[in-house]
């Protein structure tokens, strides 16, 4: 079977480490490094065209989920999650999830491609020049539209572009909820539960019973494919948090937007041209 080819085995093992490190370091969901990776390795390891692309971002997805709970739990330990907003915002997340989800289906590979390679080239920008004006911390309750508005466009982020949907979801809850900056993180990764749950089910239910599906799919998402890989995520996601004290934030920002900016320049130059 080729996706038990060794030298499949070591992308896989690589990509997870790759993704869970940068990951841990920068603060930034694995589904954006591992898209891409997904992209070539389910390629090269023999996956239809037709489907390649939607099972990168349902088993991206698939992944998401046991790093963004560890990740909340930590946070609660902390006190950063408040669940009175973690229910507004995951109703708001599930709706958004579907949507998303639904939305990435119904368009082909290419178009997907296309609108990965802007989003990274867009996130890129957003981490390097992207310094909003915040406003003052709210003290009362929040109102119940926001929490859901705020919490359908993390979730139909994340559902779309097979990502954590952090990127987005972080900077709403400060300038729209105004909320402080741990408690958005906090919050931020419980709406990632949810989101990356929901997305990666629609996944699933899209891409239920089509040909050419791989071996131990359920529908895009690969289960294989994702416990090869979350492992790696998971350990190398603490080993990126660990190391974060020793070196420069700031540089590591810089370098990740370039990488960034090359690889979804590249994914859409050679979608539009090869």
């Amino acid at each position: 079977m080729l996706l038990l080819a060794p030298q499949i085995l070591f992308l896989f093992v690589l990509l997870g480490s790759l993704a869970g490190l940068l990951a841990g370091l920068l603060g930034i969901g694995g589904g954006i490094i591992l898209v891409p990776l997904f992209l070539w390795v389910f390629k090269y390891a023999g996956f239809s065209p037709e489907i390649t692309v939607h099972a990168a971002f349902g088993t991206s997805l698939c992944i998401i989920i046991p790093t963004a709970i560890s990740s909340t739990l930590g946070h609660r330990k902390r006190g950063n999650v408040d669940w009175h907003h973690i229910l507004r915002l995951a109703l708001g997340g599930i709706g958004g999830a579907l949507v998303g989800g639904s939305l990435a289906a119904a368009l082909s590979g290419d178009w997907l491609k296309i609108f990965f390679g802007l989003m990274q080239i867009l996130v890129a920008f957003k981490l390097v020049f992207f310094q909003p004006h915040l406003p003052p911390e709210r003290t009362g309750l929040l109102p119940a539209s926001q929490l859901l508005a705020v919490g359908f466009a993390g979730g139909a982020f994340s559902a779309f572009f097979g990502v954590g949907g952090g990127v987005i979801a972080v900077p709403l809850m400060l300038i729209i909820l105004q909320l402080p900056i741990h408690l958005a993180v906090g919050n931020s990764s419980a709406l990632i539960v949810v989101s990356s749950i929901f997305g990666m089910l629609s996944y699933v239910y899209h891409g239920w019973n089509l040909p050419n599906l791989p071996p131990y799919s359920l529908g895009y998402v690969n289960v294989l494919v994702a416990a090869l890989v979350a492992p790696f995520t998971i350990v190398f996601a603490r080993v990126g948090v660990k190391l974060t004290g020793r070196l420069s934030h700031a540089k590591l920002i810089k370098i990740f937007a370039l990488v960034l900016t090359l690889v979804g320049a590249r994914i859409i130059f050679n979608t539009l041209f090869f």
